[in-house]
């Protein structure tokens, strides 16, 4: 990498290099990418601790992994498992995209998104603190719970000496985080970021308070047809784990060194809907002034678009609202035939990791040429008259793809993502 601080100048394009995924479906890219093509789902029953007391005892779960892979055995007692899915996903990006960080580690930054943090720590530690005293707290249980060690021993691991950041915005964080590594490169604050999102909650006390709200399917006695996003009969969404990362590189510097590419992170907005602390805009306003300033800022027109990844979530008023929302940003002819489809029906809602997660599909649609399903969407809502994708993925170009995510608090996310300019492919 040869540029330098000084001979940046504002407006760089931003595309991604590299990827990678760690998800209730996969253990990596292709084997996430994969089961979201074929509409496996990876949705179960609670195997994290006992949930017979609660009404929803069914997460998306990361399955079959060996934290001990990404760390060593020594230093597993420092750190909670959110901040290893995300040190798992970045050096699957890091490898992905062929980066020698240590060429120039002051311009490779790092941004996560994390919603919980390490809540799994904290509740550990404090029955341990209840029942057997101050002394069996731990030493690292502060740098175990705080989100920003996220991104923290990414950098570490990495040797990145750019901006380290983590994004808390709720289930926005991971799009946000991704905006924010846009807008790095964009400013010449770096070369290369990280970003990404990384959530490790299926724990007794985030589920209970998930089930207080009435928040969660309790589908139970079928787990993977739990989650159907604008379904007649959904009943909640389904709470998930993992982690995202994607290798966002200025786009001089990656034609130079003749990356592979992806698609370009083109557009980003946010927006706040000012209404609730839980529920949307039931008009959804500010979703669709999200996806409107989006478009514009990627100058992309809604006729342009040929795929959305939803946020999907499963709950009435989310499916609803986001359905009126498109419908406003796109034009109702356009609502009417653009390809929509939520991967949450297939991984669940992974939270502050969602919106990173499904950054990566639109990227992977644009790089594959192929668009992922809705699973479960049997019966669609009549208030959500979309273009769902049913029955199968779709095999058809995707020149630009839009990520709608959607916060508690009202907090919105739209990123773009378009085919990279023939100059800048390798």
């Amino acid at each position: 990498m040869t540029s330098s601080p000084g001979s940046v100048s504002p407006g760089r394009r931003a595309l991604v290099t590299g990827i990678g995924l760690l998800s209730p479906v996969g253990l990596d890219r292709e084997s996430t990418w994969a089961a979201l093509i074929e509409g496996q789902s990876g949705v179960g029953p609670v195997t994290r601790f006992d949930a017979t007391a609660l009404p929803s005892q069914i997460a998306g779960e990361v399955a079959d992994f060996d934290p001990a892979a990404v760390v060593s055995r020594r230093d597993l007692p420092t750190v909670d498992l959110f901040e290893v899915y995300a040190i798992a996903a970045a050096l699957e990006a890091v490898d992905d995209a062929c980066l020698d960080v240590a060429a120039r580690p002051e311009r490779v930054g790092v941004v996560f998104g994390v919603g919980l943090g390490g809540i799994g720590s904290m509740e550990r530690f404090h029955q341990a603190l209840l029942e057997r005293g101050p002394r069996r707290v731990s030493p690292y249980l502060v740098p175990m719970m705080i989100p920003n060690m996220a991104a923290s021993h990414v950098s570490l691991r990495v040797g990145a000496r750019g901006p380290c950041e983590v994004v808390a915005t709720a289930c926005a964080s991971g799009a946000h985080a991704l905006a924010l590594g846009r807008r790095w490169i964009a400013d010449g604050v770096a070369d290369v970021v990280i970003a990404g999102g990384a959530e490790a909650a299926i724990t007794p006390l985030a589920f209970a308070g998930f089930c207080s709200m009435r928040a969660l399917s309790r589908r139970n006695d079928d787990p993977s047809r739990a989650s159907r996003p604008f379904d007649e009969t959904r009943d909640g969404f389904v709470m998930a784990e993992g982690a995202a990362a994607l290798v966002l590189e200025a786009a001089a510097v990656a034609e130079q060194r003749g990356a592979k590419v992806y698609a370009e992170l083109a557009g980003a907005a946010s927006t706040a809907d000012a209404f609730h602390i839980t529920q949307p805009d039931p008009d959804g306003a500010g979703q669709a002034r999200c996806m409107a300033l989006a478009l514009a800022d990627a100058s992309i027109a809604p006729s342009e678009v040929s795929y959305i990844n939803a946020h999907g979530t499963g709950t009435p008023q989310n499916d609803r609202a986001e359905s009126k929302a498109i419908i406003a940003a796109m034009g109702e002819q356009e609502a009417k035939v653009v390809p929509v489809s939520s991967t949450k029906s297939m991984t669940g809602h992974l939270l502050g990791a969602a919106g990173a997660l499904e950054g990566a599909v639109c990227a992977l649609a644009i790089d594959r040429s192929i668009i992922p399903p809705t699973i479960n969407l049997e019966r669609p809502d009549a208030e959500c008259p979309l273009a769902h994708v049913v029955g199968g993925a779709s095999s058809r170009p995707v020149e630009v793809s839009l990520s709608n995510s959607f916060g508690f608090g009202g907090t919105n996310a739209t990123l773009v993502f378009r085919r990279a300019r023939r100059t800048e492919r390798s």
